[in-house]
């Protein structure tokens, strides 16, 4: 018997130590400069190709596309809300589901699942995160006859939901105007 009883313990196998490698190399790290589009791109050059991708898809201009991501998680893939505070030091609950790059609401994302057959997307993952705004703003097309080159009024629809939108729900709130 060894003096050493960590010695005798059988070493991570090489399937454990690519899988938790791939694991933490899984998120891009938010751009240095993101009020630079092209900067951004040149940064996370795999970034455009997932932007090109829904456009074609979708019809999202690839302008359009990286707005919202930037307004929703400022590219930040893990984003959530702010939690709420129980007596204004405890931290509590979140106000939403809200999650990911697109901060998609756990109803949302499952809809777009289940229309798109989506299988293995994560709201974590910037080219998912791109499919599902272009995804949403397509019906908002269609449903709400916002031109898809209409950031503004697709952000407001985004925001409030197509029936808010159509409600105008977003009058009453300055702060959503105001984006």
């Amino acid at each position: 018997m060894s003096t050493n009883a960590w010695a005798d313990l059988p070493g991570p196998s090489i399937v454990t130590i690519v899988v938790l490698l791939s694991m933490m190399s899984c998120h891009s790290a938010p751009p240095s400069t993101p009020n630079d589009i092209c900067q951004v791109f040149r940064d996370n050059s795999s970034w455009y190709a997932d932007a090109r991708r829904a456009q074609k898809r979708w019809g999202l201009p690839v302008s359009v596309g990286m707005a919202f991501v930037y307004k929703e998680s400022a590219y930040v893939a893990d984003s959530k809300p702010p939690r709420g505070k129980l007596l204004w030091v405890i931290p509590w609950r979140r106000p939403s589901s809200a999650y990911g790059y697109a901060q998609a609401t756990d109803a949302a994302w499952r809809e777009y699942l289940q229309e798109t057959r989506g299988f293995f997307r994560e709201r974590d993952d910037l080219g998912n995160a791109l499919d599902f705004i272009g995804w949403y703003n397509d019906r908002s097309h269609r449903r709400l006859g916002i031109a898809k080159s209409d950031a503004y009024n697709l952000y407001l629809a985004y925001y409030v939901g197509p029936t808010g939108y159509a409600r105008g729900d977003y009058r009453t709130q300055p702060e959503v105007r105001d984006y």
